[in-house]
């Protein structure tokens, strides 16, 4: 693995992902293809050493660009974040989820198919692609947690999405010898993650005592993981996966999501003892809930510690610590944001009276 092109770069994971592979891998040089969307942000890639990575603006499905990106900058991995990824989104327009999600991962495994395999040069190669543990559906209350040979049941367009790229993916492998892996993740969070999502949303908002909107009764539960694990995990597939195997990764709790609000209060309480919005939990608004909510999910790793000797080492508490520290100390990337018609609009429009989850 000596050049990655990340499709994607721009956005939550995929720049942590950038961060944490250039600093752990010095030899290592990163292309970033990022169409640069409502959620990409050229922000999140100030300060990375030009020498060690490039930028290209454009979109995963100009198979042209991705295959010219391969040939010339001789990349032998793709690791590909690149997609819409937000549900509520997905329930309003979800024509864009399949534009992206399935016709953008299907030229990039094209792109990769006559690059590597129509040269025979497969080997040392890999597509690894990231997915969602959305794609298995929803647990009830006493259900095992997701494995990875969970059948798929995906009840959001996005999920829906997702689960057709995953098989894709593995289309790939088993038809045309691709040399592929796949992880599916539990909800990431953590620095520079777009504040539509639940944790930096009730973050921005509590600071500048907003409501902090919250679906149904916010009983939901999810499995979160902080950002840098899931990189650490990413790039362990990368370099000790079996080709032609998923993985799923996991943060190794299952708080509720109103749990997860009352510990951001709680930490926004002790943090800021003179705010005029302590109690912050007083801005916790419960409203209607979303259409097809999953009630639970729950990730089982146990496969990836096995093989691959991976694990979380943050826990709930220190990672939300460590990320409402970084949004508190970059206030020049929250300002970038509220700056866009695009951002401020959506919220107006479907977080003033409704909840937010993931």
């Amino acid at each position: 693995m000596k050049n990655i092109l990340v499709t994607g770069g721009a956005g939550f994971i995929g720049s942590n992902f950038i961060r944490y592979v250039l600093a752990e891998r010095p030899g290592v040089q990163v292309v970033t293809l990022d169409a640069l969307t409502y959620a990409g942000r050229r922000e999140s890639l100030t300060g990375l050493p030009e020498q060690r990575h490039a930028f290209v603006h454009g979109d995963i499905r100009d198979r042209e660009l991705v295959e010219r990106l391969l040939s010339e900058r001789r990349i032998d991995t793709i690791v590909h974040f690149a997609a819409e990824s937000h549900v509520d989104r997905s329930i309003a327009g979800p024509e864009a989820f399949i534009e992206t999600n399935v016709v953008g991962t299907l030229r990039l495994l094209e792109a990769a198919r006559t690059a590597w395999l129509g040269r025979g040069a497969a080997e040392g190669k890999r597509f690894h692609h990231i997915s969602t543990d959305e794609v298995f559906g929803s647990l009830g209350p006493t259900d095992a947690a997701f494995h990875e040979g969970t059948p798929y049941s995906p009840n959001s367009p996005y999920a829906a999405s997702k689960a057709a790229s995953d098989h894709l993916v593995n289309a790939y492998v088993h038809t045309y010898g691709l040399p592929a892996t796949i992880t599916n993740c539990s909800n990431n969070y953590g620095p520079r993650q777009f504040p539509e999502k639940l944790i930096p949303l009730m973050i921005l908002n509590a600071l500048t005592g907003k409501p902090l909107p919250v679906y149904g009764d916010g009983a939901q539960v999810r499995d979160w993981l902080y950002v840098i694990d899931g990189c650490e995990a990413i790039l362990r597939v990368l370099e000790r996966g079996r080709a032609g195997q998923s993985y799923n990764i996991g943060g190794g709790n299952q708080p509720t999501n109103l749990e997860i609000v009352h510990q951001i209060c709680a930490y926004l309480d002790t943090r800021f003892p003179e705010s005029p919005y302590r109690p912050y939990s007083r801005l916790l608004r419960f409203v209607p809930d979303r259409p097809g909510h999953d009630r639970r999910y729950a990730v089982d790793f146990r496969k990836i510690e096995r093989e691959l000797g991976w694990q979380p080492r943050f826990s709930l508490e220190e990672g939300l610590r460590e990320t409402i520290e970084w949004y508190l100390a970059n206030p020049e990337w929250l300002s970038a944001i509220g700056r866009r018609d695009d951002y401020h609009g959506w919220i107006e429009r479907n977080y003033t009276k409704r909840g937010v989850d993931q």
